[in-house]
């Protein structure tokens, strides 16, 4: 399917080479570094990320704990189901990578999808991009679990695009259909998957062992006290002069 526009003077192109064109000037170890942070180093970071706030949900009050760990369970889920919706896509479109296309481009990535999820996305296609897929599913799936957290994964997941166009192995609109593709997976299934993730968590939560998963020690909030608690004495027991004085 040769819907998408594959080279001549349009936005998509020109864009690609404006990009495409800061490495040709920047030094090669600037090039390096950015086809390393694109390959790896912002999806490990988002990764992170997860994993932080996963901590800062567990020193929540019980029922947000819940609802947080839930989210973020939710949000590998996503971005898993997603790659998954990505496989076919790319073999449907059937679009080059740029590179096949176009001439004068400073390819990054010598070997364009053999990184993760390369089996589930299809090397030789563009559209759309793995790695924009993956990085905005899990950053938008952040959002959802914790709004300012959520914020930097989808700011990560943006620069995530722009490495993949900058290393010439992705166009633009590769990008922002990645984006379209990762963030309709987490919003449109998050009702669904939270009403089924939630039980889950609720039990694992009052499990003695795997609750931890959920809760940390001392982590929750103490149940509310009353003011004054005047206990029963036992019977047959007159009760203490200060209980009456309360």
């Amino acid at each position: 399917m040769a819907g998408l526009t594959t080279g001549g003077p349009n936005v998509d192109v020109s864009l690609l080479y404006e990009i495409n064109g800061l490495a040709l000037r920047a030094p090669d170890w600037v090039d390096r570094s950015v086809g390393l942070v694109g390959e790896y180093g912002i999806p490990l970071a988002l990764v992170l990320l997860v994993l932080w706030c996963w901590r800062g949900a567990r020193r929540q009050d019980e029922s947000t704990a819940v609802e947080s760990f839930a989210a973020l369970v939710w949000a590998p889920l996503a971005a898993g189901l997603a790659l998954l919706v990505n496989a076919p896509l790319r073999e449907f479109v059937g679009r080059p990578r740029p590179f096949r296309e176009n001439e004068g481009l400073q390819v990054l990535d010598t070997a364009p999808g053999t990184g993760f999820g390369a089996e589930l996305a299809g090397a030789d296609y563009s559209f759309v991009s793995g790695h924009a897929t993956l990085a905005m599913a899990l950053g938008v799936g952040l959002f959802v679990a914790h709004r300012r957290i959520g914020l930097i994964g989808i700011a990560l997941a943006v620069a995530e695009g722009v490495c993949r166009v900058y290393a010439g192995v992705h166009y633009p609109t590769d990008v922002i259909g990645g984006f379209a593709l990762g963030t309709a997976v987490v919003l449109v299934l998050a009702p669904l998957a939270m009403a089924l993730l939630t039980p889950v968590v609720r039990a694992v939560a009052g499990s003695p062992r795997l609750g931890r998963l959920v809760r940390a020690k001392g982590g929750l909030l103490p149940r509310p006290v009353g003011l004054t608690q005047t206990q029963t004495p036992p019977a047959g027991q007159r009760p203490h002069e200060s209980d009456l004085a309360a």
